[in-house]
């Protein structure tokens, strides 16, 4: 129960993080007309704070799994790992969608996604 209560605590943060973030921090932030034009425009660098500012929630959903996941009981290895590559996978299109993949994290957490879901399924 305890973790059960955790978890939605977790998940909530992460909603409100992004939902609050958005609303009250972004926006006008990106209102603003000193923005850095890194690599050429202020697209890119708005693009990069919104897509870190929300990957730290997907982070925390991922969180939220596995503490409703160890409410069931031992957490298995291969099944973390396959949360965690999925965390991975999902955080690689963040960057994709809010930069059109000009930052190129996107490689990176792809790589991570795909090496973490190899070991998990046994290569």
């Amino acid at each position: 129960m305890l973790l059960t209560l955790a978890a939605l605590l977790v998940f909530l943060t992460g909603l409100a993080h992004s939902w609050l973030g958005e609303r009250y921090l972004l926006r006008r932030l990106f209102k603003r007309e000193n923005l850095p034009a890194l690599l050429g425009s202020t697209a890119f660098t708005t693009g990069t704070l919104r897509f870190v500012w929300h990957l730290l929630t997907l982070v925390w959903w991922g969180l939220a799994v596995l503490l409703i996941l160890a409410a069931r009981g031992p957490l298995e290895t291969r099944l973390m790992l396959q949360i965690f590559s999925g965390i991975a996978a999902l955080s690689a299109l963040f960057p994709l969608y809010f930069t059109r993949g000009r930052h190129l994290s996107w490689l990176v957490f792809s790589a991570i996604a795909l090496l973490l879901w190899l070991e998990a399924n046994g290569r």
